[in-house]
């Protein structure tokens, strides 16, 4: 009798105490945070399309100063006219790479390893938005070389005059962010960029075409708002629209995207 009931208590406790541990153990999850995002930047790198799209990104600014030594004008020779230059199409291209290191779980199917080696996800988001600010800031740093290459070879002027050095590096930071907040709201690589894309710029026709958005525009239109950060001629309104700017395009989809990131279920 007794040897009949042993093997049934011993399976009751066993059970009782598994339904007691949580499904998932996140007490050992110590990786320090330094290292995730180092691991956020080589899986940047480490992909041929992200890879590519860094040295495109990089390239562009060489490509675009030599063309104005060659064909520009003689006082177009000047560091805020290179650097101005460089960072037209920079400006374009760092939210799609915000968008690549966004969707790159979901894209290429390495959730559940990653999810499953480092449970709390935040930390995950955390580390891709400081992976895409630090790999913005050195594109910002190679646009930066290029265009002091450019003045040097053109004996033209190193000046600031017309252009503001920390404007231009918080606006490329801020169009990153917004590639985060868009590839994290949509966890679809082709329809972040889409989005991101066509968004801002059916908003901004639309503000152009009717006269009484033209008022809204200069509170939510996130490319005619950084117009005066990279100029250096920013006041207190022009501060306040760009925060309000700045809560729509970015902090909303970012809100949106953790929040997705945070529930969605790993397939």
């Amino acid at each position: 009798m007794s040897t009949a009931t042993a093997p049934t208590e011993s399976a009751s406790q066993a059970t009782s105490s598994s339904a007691a541990r949580p499904p998932v153990d996140v007490s050992g999850d110590r990786v320090p945070f330094v290292r995730l995002v180092t691991i956020e930047v080589r899986k940047m790198v480490d992909t041929r399309a992200g890879l590519w799209m860094l040295i495109t990104m990089a390239g562009v600014g060489f490509l675009v100063a030599g063309g104005l030594v060659i064909w520009g004008q003689e006082q177009d020779h000047r560091y805020p006219t290179f650097l101005g230059f460089i960072t037209m199409p920079l400006m374009m291209l760092l939210p799609i790479m915000g968008i690549m290191s966004a969707t790159q779980e979901w894209s290429q199917r390495t959730g559940l390893a990653t999810f499953t080696l480092v449970p709390r996800r935040g930390r995950i988001i955390a580390a891709k938005v400081a992976a895409a600010l630090v790999l913005c800031l050195v594109l910002l740093a190679a646009g930066g070389t290029a265009a002091a290459l450019a003045t040097l070879v053109s004996a033209g002027e190193f000046t600031l005059t017309g252009i503001s050095l920390a404007g231009v590096v918080l606006t490329a930071l801020i169009f990153t962010l917004q590639g985060v907040a868009f590839g994290a709201a949509f966890l679809n690589t082709p329809i972040a960029i889409v989005a991101s894309l066509a968004l801002p710029t059916v908003w901004t026709i639309l503000t152009a075409m009717i006269e009484r958005m033209s008022d809204v525009a200069s509170w939510l239109d996130l490319n005619l708002v950084t117009g005066p950060l990279t100029e250096g001629t920013m006041t207190g309104e022009s501060w306040a629209q760009l925060a309000t700017s700045f809560a729509m395009w970015v902090g909303l989809p970012l809100v949106i995207g953790s929040y997705r990131i945070l529930t969605r279920e790993i397939k």
